[in-house]
């Protein structure tokens, strides 16, 4: 597990400025980051959208991983969480996005555009990025989940 990769699809409802930090951060630790919503059009765009379209990127392994943003950071969470094969996980801060690495192997980051500062974006994304494998005694929780996805659907 983890990101051996380096591509990242990074979305925005709005132009916060943690948006454009996570943008440039990225690609200033060699990430190669590809733009969805308002970091791609410069204006506003509808989170359910938004979601969806990182969610999609990475369910389809054109990225390895995937950042969405919005407000509250819930809407996109919602949106991205949609696709097949998307783990999306709101992070307030570093140890829960740990965690969602370690025990949920989520793979979109999704953070609030409101709430989260650029000194506090930095921290979960450098814990995001080195949390590189999963917790191996969450391994069958992990599996069983992705057995449920799109169970209802």
């Amino acid at each position: 597990m983890g990101f051996a990769g380096k591509r990242v699809a990074v979305g925005s409802d709005d132009l916060y400025p943690v948006a454009d930090f996570v943008v440039e951060y990225l690609k200033n630790k060699g990430f190669e980051v590809i733009l969805v919503g308002s970091l791609k059009t410069r204006k506003p765009e509808p989170w359910p959208l938004v979601g969806y379209e990182v969610g999609k990127l990475v369910a389809s392994g054109e990225v390895d991983w995937g950042v969405a943003i919005c407000y509250t950071g819930t809407g996109v969470s919602i949106a991205a969480n949609k696709v097949r094969g998307v783990r999306a996980a709101l992070c307030t801060d570093a140890e829960t996005a740990k965690g969602a690495r370690l025990w949920n192997d989520a793979n979109v980051l999704v953070l609030s555009g409101r709430l989260t500062t650029t000194y506090l974006a930095k921290e979960i994304l450098d814990t995001w990025i080195s949390t590189t494998s999963i917790d191996e005694s969450e391994r069958n929780n992990i599996e069983l989940l992705k057995t449920l996805d799109g169970k209802e659907r």
